[in-house]
């Protein structure tokens, strides 16, 4: 009866029972209280039976079970976790736009593609018929219209400049150096010469600069800007008179 070498104490409960029981049960009956210990008999005879069957038996004792934990690993994250995402080139960006202040000698790309919006709108002349009677001729109901001109092109440029660290001290994490050069373009007085995909299908090379903000941005090494801009088209304004 007491042949196994893990059962290691002997308790005597009362007359009719002598049981041996191994550290575990011990732990177990400080845990839940002496008493339950009379019930392990009854326990491990019900699990004798269950195993009879073809029903996989389910311990009474969840103390005995084996709990399988995982050994830590050392962490192989680098010294960069504070680092932001690197700028975007602009063969990786869709609609790269780049700036310049030097008629194209010099191009400023925006780092981060940014959203452009773009709108139009056709300057047209209303002119109203005079006395005119609708239940006489329907056809020249409304007014007429002259499309005198076309008005700019409205230009959005919304986009965000974002430093190298994630968190740290204004010159490690605001992005001075972009936002300098930005601030530099959109207050010039030269011409300001574009590049992008979608504005030269427009025919727009030029623009002008109405208005511009840095909003508050969520995050120490983000700053967003949002640009007002207007399409500029070259005019010869003096004609050359030639004597024939």
């Amino acid at each position: 009866m007491f042949s196994e070498s893990s059962r290691s104490v002997v308790l005597f409960l009362d007359k009719d029972v002598i049981m041996s029981l191994s550290n575990q049960d011990i732990l177990f009956a400080s845990l839940v209280g002496s008493e339950v210990i009379k019930l392990v008999p009854r326990f491990e005879a019900l699990e004798n039976e269950l195993a009879k069957h073809v029903l996989p038996t389910v311990p009474f004792l969840p103390i005995r079970n084996r709990l399988d934990i995982d050994t830590g690993h050392p962490s192989e994250i680098i010294g960069d976790v504070w680092l932001a995402d690197r700028p975007e080139s602009e063969s990786e960006q869709f609609f790269p736009l780049s700036l310049s202040i030097d008629d194209g000698k010099t191009y400023f790309l925006l780092p981060y593609e940014p959203m452009i919006t773009i709108s139009s709108k056709n300057n047209l002349v209303k002119r109203n018929v005079a006395k005119q009677d609708p239940e006489k001729n329907n056809k020249f109901q409304g007014t007429i219209k002259e499309r005198w001109s076309r008005d700019d092109y409205q230009i959005q440029i919304t986009g965000y400049l974002m430093g190298s660290m994630l968190k740290g001290s204004v010159k490690d994490c605001f992005p001075i150096v972009d936002f300098q050069k930005l601030v530099k373009v959109l207050t010039s007085a030269n011409n300001i010469k574009v590049e992008c995909p979608l504005l030269e299908q427009l025919g727009i090379n030029y623009i002008a600069i109405e208005e511009f903000s840095f909003p508050f941005t969520k995050g120490e090494n983000v700053q967003a800007y949002n640009i007002k801009a207007v399409s500029d088209f070259s005019y010869e304004l003096l004609i050359e008179e030639t004597n024939n």
